[in-house]
């Protein structure tokens, strides 16, 4: 059995990300754990907030339906959320955005040194599209791994910048109004989203899982903005569009992608 880690920025982040991988790796016998660094305590609040119920205590009951759908165990980092870019929230007391990449790296060290995972799953440079959490995750990830005692295998998470680009093409040339959203503009951090294909290692094909990934989407239901945005979409096109996740292996250099199963 190979001990997989995967460390998200907030509690959804790994449903839209890895939700096939890990499931997929789950149902092979696999140990998933799906690290967060933040509590989610700047998305969206629920409607049905009951008295005494909290942004963080319901995402955390969200998380666990989320894992419910992959397989997945869970644990926390426990900082706060850092908000967007610009946000106030970035520098504020107890952000992850704001700690040390020290400190954040020695607590997600500690977990990883009792974990001792065969596989570590990051962020890539840019956190796919600029986020400051998750830029943060790319950085505490791999400070963790200079603490950690023992010697994983690291993969970042990304997106495929050019499938995203052919996958728009087709939508127009299929009369559906995308809209003026060009996938090549400079995204929060002024770098386009995700990566392009020929800097990619590995494409996983979770089509034959994507509905424990619709499943863990919905299980983050207070998110209505961009989980709403997701489900939305119909099924054979979510299934195109999101049945196919994306990594980064920094140590096979210029390898090309291959699409098969990494872990």
């Amino acid at each position: 059995m190979t001990t997989i880690v995967f460390v998200h920025a907030h509690p959804d982040d790994e449903a839209s990300a890895t939700a096939c991988s890990m499931a997929m790796a789950t149902d092979l016998g696999h140990r998933v754990v799906v690290i967060y660094a933040t509590n989610g305590d700047h998305g969206e609040p629920a409607t049905d907030l009951a008295e005494g119920e909290t942004v963080v205590s319901r995402r955390r009951l969200e998380a666990q339906g989320s894992a419910a759908a992959t397989g997945a165990e869970i644990r926390w980092l426990d900082y706060a959320d850092s908000g967007m870019a610009g946000w106030e929230q970035n520098d504020a007391e107890g952000s992850f955005h704001a700690a040390s990449t020290d400190e954040a790296g020695g607590r997600l060290a500690a977990h990883l040194d009792e974990l001792a995972p065969d596989v570590v799953v990051g962020y890539d440079f840019h956190g796919n599209y600029g986020h400051p959490d998750h830029v943060k995750v790319h950085h505490v990830v791999k400070r963790a791994l200079d603490l950690h005692h023992g010697r994983p295998r690291y993969l970042e998470v990304t997106i495929n910048r050019d499938l995203m680009r052919r996958q728009r093409q087709q939508a127009i040339d299929a009369g559906v109004d995308v809209g003026d959203w060009d996938v090549d503009q400079p995204m929060l951090d002024g770098h386009p989203i995700g990566t392009p294909e020929a800097e990619l290692h590995w494409q996983v094909d979770g089509r034959a899982v994507i509905d424990r990934k619709r499943a863990a989407l919905s299980a983050h239901a207070s998110q209505t903005s961009d989980v709403g945005m997701m489900l939305a979409i119909p099924e054979d096109a979510f299934r195109e569009g999101w049945g196919f996740e994306h990594y980064i292996e920094p140590a096979l250099g210029e390898q090309p992608m291959r699409t098969a199963w990494p872990f």
